[in-house]
């Protein structure tokens, strides 16, 4: 047996290598997976043969292996059929011979993993062939495509004819529908991820399987030629079809040959060795990868546009007794079995504007679920006819802006962009559909952001979401005109990978849209201040103190209403939103809202001085103090150590908590450490006081960073009598976490590292994502006076890494550079830090640059990936 083995890997091994040469040599993707499926087909057969496999089972390939196309890497899939058992106990198959039977299939099995096949193996019935069938989808499809390989021929035959038989097409289109939508949702409905599952992205290879799979259940043929001569498609369509699935082939086929595994995803890793082995060349605004990623990007968009079509006319034929008659809706159209369809073939000539008033009645008219293949393809063939004529025309300009007014805006905006229509009416537009960003936090392309910020916005005015972002969904209801918004999402990123500032052009362009279209002045400053505006208000809410009075009205005043705010903080909301899913955070969140609450009440004609502000908060906390049973001036004792600058950063929850806890112990010896949840979002809030000592910062933020937390914000005081007082928000990215379980660990162990004082931990080694080691950034440190002269303001950009606080804090202990309070901002794998310092090292240059210098030693990431 292990002789048979040894021979039988080598063979493979051999083969598959002058497969791969030859491939090399001719590019033939096709010859390639049918040479590797009958190089299969060859040791199965021999193997069967040496092993002695009886004679009344048959052996069957399914799936991919049973279409005669295997991909270098792709798993084996066979089918051992037996006899159906019979009844008469004296013809049964005796106990010894039924051994005999599993011990050489587990033979047959075995030896296949031995020499390198990944495969997939059942052995069953006829009959329990049709029952699984029946129950699952997916082992219908994979014996939909069996192929005879060895065997008993009559018991194959008879599977054959019995699952034919049960095969009900109907019944399979609808599952086929139904999976392949819940495939779509998974990958977010869109072609345009940055590392694509070539295979599984919509407009990837399964996108044209699921057709041949549903042609194959009516019997209409295995080609895309068969299914244009069954007037299923057009000749077009068909070398369409034939085109796009060859590149895709090709492209998988590279992937395979590059990874020596089943890979079918283009990840960042991957790119630029596809590229250059594709023969991709560099422009001076593109690298390589990104122009293979637009071709890519350009071929899965057109077999989405073709799946939809051909699906639709495969439904179309199967269910012809469903269509009824026409219901007319206007000159152009008509509803056929709840999809829009054109009156006549060449009304999109005839009439231009309908290409545009196609998606305004399907907006209108919820029960249209999409359109005919008639109207599909006139649609394709008359896009054309958006032109700088069509773009030019009045009517036209007014029906386009009548959508961003209608229902269904999103679903309309998505089909536009896949059939080309919004592309060609914004030619801005269609030059960054596809279009890659690489700043380490937008996980989609820039056309897909768009989409996703409108459809973020659409969501504030549905009440079926109110509950997801309640503020956001009440603010959006008092907005009137709110497609307005959806216009500055529009064009708030859309010209990026021009050259220059992308808001200020964006501007520009969104101006000369809005003059265009018959937009009022004052509509027209609003749309194009949210485009200059967008990044504004995250800025200032991650970046500068909101306890600084200063702060929000310098806010206030860019700003300068309240209808502005409103629409910038929505429009912000659904921007980070929309960036990546690990961006958002209730933290940012809170931040937002708190800035947008203050500077609302300032606009509103409340003024807010300093002392006024902490007045009103010690107030508050006071109330909260009450609520808790603690008598009146309790917290005369504590609040007489702290300065004015505690009360301006802390809100009155925080500091009733803060004297909760120290009230009775303010001139303690012994570490105070105190973590609950936190209340206004995800992770822990916890409180360390104690007598001040050396390095305390970096041993607090090294302790966090052992545990594997995040620190997103941190407050450092110091009291008037000589002891800490710092507050961090924690939390742990990446990974579910009891956080309740962790309090009294935090609580206790870091009391203990306090009193012991341990020598500090070293730094610990970043792990760099994909994405960061393909596309990375240059760390940078910014270190200049705050308004006022009396502090500095230290900015931090570097690569998002555990323990880069940690990092930090011990240069600046170092220096003897004094923290006073830390804004941590992540942006995907992107941090973005302000820190207020103070320390006379600041004041000498040759020591400043120096400290610079250390700092950007400190964020370089030593990459455990790498070693």
């Amino acid at each position: 047996m292990r002789a048979l083995a040894a021979a039988t890997r080598q063979q493979l091994a051999a083969a598959q290598a002058q497969l791969a040469s030859i491939w090399r040599q001719n590019q033939h993707s096709r010859e390639l997976l049918a040479n590797r499926a009958t190089l299969v087909d060859d040791i199965l057969r021999e193997l069967w043969i040496a092993l002695d496999l009886p004679t009344d089972m048959a052996l069957v390939a399914v799936g991919g292996y049973g279409r005669g196309a295997l991909y270098p890497a792709s798993d084996v899939d066979f089918l051992i059929l037996q006899p159906q058992p019979t009844g008469d106990a004296t013809l049964a198959t005796p106990v010894g011979e039924a051994a005999a039977r599993e011990e050489k299939i587990a033979a047959l099995v075995g030896i296949l993993w031995d020499i390198g096949l990944d495969i997939g193996h059942s052995v069953r019935t006829v009959s329990e062939c049709l029952t699984e069938s029946a129950r699952d989808i997916t082992i219908q499809t994979s014996l939909l495509e069996a192929r005879y390989l060895i065997g008993d021929s009559s018991l194959y035959e008879n599977f054959e004819k019995s699952f034919r038989a049960a095969l009900n097409p109907v019944a399979f289109l609808k599952a086929k529908q139904l999976e392949q939508a819940e495939r779509y949702a998974r990958y977010n409905d869109t072609p345009y991820s940055l590392e694509p599952n070539c295979k599984e992205n919509p407009g990837g290879l399964r996108d044209l399987q699921i057709i041949h799979w549903v042609a194959r259940a009516a019997q209409l043929g295995d080609t895309w030629q068969a299914l244009a001569q069954a007037g299923i498609i057009t000749a077009i369509e068909a070398r369409l079809l034939a085109r796009s699935e060859s590149r895709l082939r090709e492209l998988r086929i590279h992937l395979h040959l590059l990874t020596g595994r089943r890979e079918d995803r283009l990840l960042f890793d991957y790119q630029e060795k596809l590229a250059d082995t594709l023969g991709m060349v560099a422009t001076e605004a593109k690298r390589a990868s990104e122009v293979l990623m637009q071709h890519y990007y350009k071929t899965a968009k057109l077999v989405t546009q073709l799946n939809t079509l051909t699906m639709q006319a495969l439904a179309d034929h199967l269910l012809p007794t469903q269509a009824g008659a026409p219901v007319v809706i206007n000159a152009h159209f008509q509803s056929v079995r709840e999809l829009l369809d054109v009156r006549e073939d060449d009304t999109f000539e005839r009439s231009p504007r309908a290409l545009l008033e196609c998606f305004l009645v399907q907006m209108q008219r919820g029960e249209i679920k999409g359109m005919t293949p008639r109207t599909l393809r006139a649609l394709w063939r008359s896009r054309h006819r958006i032109n700088a004529r069509f773009r030019a025309d009045p009517a036209n300009r007014a029906l386009f802006l009548s959508l961003f007014q209608q229902p269904h805006l999103i679903h309309a905006l998505r089909r536009m962009n896949q059939y080309d229509i919004l592309g060609r009416y914004l030619p801005a537009f269609g030059r960054i559909v596809g279009q890659m960003q690489h700043d380490l936090f937008h996980v989609y392309t820039v056309d897909q952001h768009i989409l996703q910020v409108i459809r973020n916005l659409r969501r504030f005015t549905m009440p079926e979401f109110a509950h997801e972002y309640p503020f956001c969904s009440r603010l959006m209801a008092e907005f009137d005109r709110h497609w307005l918004l959806y216009l500055a999402a529009l064009f708030h990123d859309i010209a990026k990978g021009r050259g220059g500032d992308h808001s200020t052009l964006g501007v520009a362009d969104a101006t000369t849209f809005c003059h265009d279209h018959g937009l009022n002045q004052e509509d027209t400053d609003l749309v194009a201040f949210l485009v200059a505006e967008h990044l504004t208000m995250s800025q200032v809410a991650q970046k500068k103190d909101l306890s600084d009075p200063q702060v929000i009205a310098a806010f206030a005043q860019r700003v300068g209403d309240v209808r502005r705010l409103t629409a910038l903080y929505l429009v912000t909301v659904a921007d980070v939103r929309g960036t990546s899913p690990k961006v958002w955070n209730n933290w940012k969140g809170k931040l937002l809202e708190d800035l947008y609450r203050m500077t609302a009440k300032l606009l509103a004609g409340d003024a807010i001085p300093q002392l006024a502000g902490v007045a009103e908060r010690q107030e508050d906390a006071r109330r909260i103090l009450r609520y808790y049973g603690l008598r009146h001036g309790v917290e005369q004792t504590l609040w007489e150590q702290l300065d004015i600058s505690y009360f301006m950063r802390q809100h009155a929850e925080e500091i009733a908590w803060h004297t909760r806890n120290l009230y009775h112990c303010v001139d303690t010896q012994e570490p105070v450490v105190r973590a609950h949840l936190n209340p206004n979002g995800e992770g822990l809030q916890v409180m360390v006081y104690c007598p001040d000592q050396p390095q305390l910062f970096a041993r607090l933020c090294g302790f966090f960073a052992r545990l594997g937390y995040n620190i997103l914000d941190a407050r450092i005081h110091t009291t008037r009598n000589g002891h800490a007082l710092d507050s961090f928000i924690i939390f742990a990215p990446g990974f579910g976490v009891a956080y309740r379980d962790m309090i009294g660990l935090i609580e206790h162990d870091l009391i203990q590292q306090l009193i012991t004082r341990p020598p500090l931990p070293s730094i610990p080694a970043g792990r760099l994502s994909r994405l960061v080691r393909h596309f990375p950034i240059t760390p940078a440190c910014e270190i200049r006076p705050d308004e006022r002269g009396e502090q500095y303001l230290m900015n931090i950009s570097a690569v998002d890494r555990p323990g880069l606080l940690y990092a930090i804090a011990q240069v600046l202990d170092e220096y003897h550079v004094r923290l006073h309070t830390a804004k941590i901002g992540t942006l995907g794998e992107r941090v973005e830090d302000v820190f207020l310092v103070s320390g006379q090292a600041l004041t000498q240059t040759g020591t400043l640059v120096k400290l610079e210098q250390d700092l950007l030693t400190a964020l370089q990431v030593n990459d455990r990936s790498a070693s």
